[in-house]
């Protein structure tokens, strides 16, 4: 797909039309650009998603969101349990596909994939390259308390999130905003994004921009233990964790011995008035937890073994005061 232009940066003006699509994605974000492609009209000739996986004490096996939406359209799907593997890659090529379209997909393309379709692999990436390469963009980008974020179609090279930007999409962050309500506002984008970007190509006037370097940050894959409450950071920063890990990994804390995960809260302003992690005060709605800085306002939480409740009706089985501890 990329010309080399004097430059040497890839530069794409090219005049694509009827492309014939092969889609690859797994999660909720890539079944929402899968459907708009789809009701753009666009040519699917296959969606590569992640094999079922069990899910549950049954451990039944569930299929991806891409997997159901291209089963109800009547789109071939193929889920290798390696995309690099020879016979793959075979697959692969029997699409003859002219662009391949990835969203979230979960696994890593070689060399012989990438330059496999005549105008290459474009990625939907959920954040704005060259800031939040990497697995988990929509959390961090909460956790670290961004304003704004995007998604940038991206022409896939051999390095992680590092290909040519071709067109970016930005999406403010509210402060009630969690992983799960913007990853909903960014699978949105991404659908604008890819059909809007695929019309520019049909008509040649899509263009690559490469990243810069200097402005680039990668970050880690979430992972459970980052749900543990640390009370001595401020009540800023828990609350954006709650948001950031919620609905998975999820926040949690203990009291009492057991494990009481945290739901939804919101973080004031007022002092502490005691040790990081004591109750100050409790009322018929709300829960108030010292912090290292400010007051935590808790108004949905679960104790172990217990339903996700609200606070007013976890406090009709369960007694708190002022002074009880959460954590170690």
């Amino acid at each position: 797909m990329p010309k080399n232009g004097p430059s040497g940066h890839s530069s794409r003006v090219v005049e694509v039309v009827n492309v014939k699509i092969v889609f690859m994605g797994t999660p909720e974000l890539a079944a929402g650009v899968l459907k708009s492609l789809y009701e753009a009209g666009h040519e699917i000739v296959a969606a590569v998603t992640q094999p079922d996986k069990p899910k549950g004490r049954s451990k039944t096996p569930q299929m991806s969101p891409v997997k159901e939406f291209a089963l109800e359209k009547g789109i071939e799907v193929f889920q290798p349990v390696r995309i690099r593997k020879p016979e793959a890659v075979e697959k692969l090529k029997e699409y003859d596909a002219e662009v391949f379209v990835v969203a979230a997909f979960g696994q890593i393309l070689s060399q012989e994939i990438l330059d496999m379709p005549k105008y290459g692999c474009i990625n939907v990436h959920a954040s704005l390259l060259p800031a939040y390469r990497g697995s988990a963009p929509i959390q961090w980008c909460i956790l670290n308390g961004e304003e704004k974020t995007g998604v940038t179609i991206m022409q896939m090279d051999a390095g992680i999130d590092t290909g040519d930007m071709l067109l970016k999409k930005e999406v403010s962050i509210l402060p009630s905003d969690t992983a799960e309500s913007l990853s909903d506002k960014l699978e949105q984008a991404g659908g604008e994004a890819i059909v809007e970007a695929l019309a520019l190509l049909e008509r040649g006037e899509l263009k690559a921009v490469p990243q810069n370097e200097a402005g680039s940050s990668y970050v880690s894959m979430i992972d459970k233990e980052m749900g543990r409450i640390d009370f001595s950071r401020s009540a800023a920063e828990i609350d954006r964790r709650i948001r950031g890990l919620y609905p998975w990994p999820g926040t949690f804390t203990s009291y009492k011995g057991k494990t009481l995960k945290l739901w939804e809260a919101v973080p004031l302003s007022e002092e502490a008035g005691g040790e990081p992690g004591s109750i100050e005060r409790v009322e018929k709605d709300a829960v108030y937890v010292n912090t290292g800085k400010g007051i935590l306002k808790v108004t949905q939480l679960q104790l172990e073994g217990k339903k996700r409740m609200q606070v007013k009706d976890f406090l009709l089985g369960c007694r708190m005061e002022k002074g009880d501890m959460l954590g170690c």
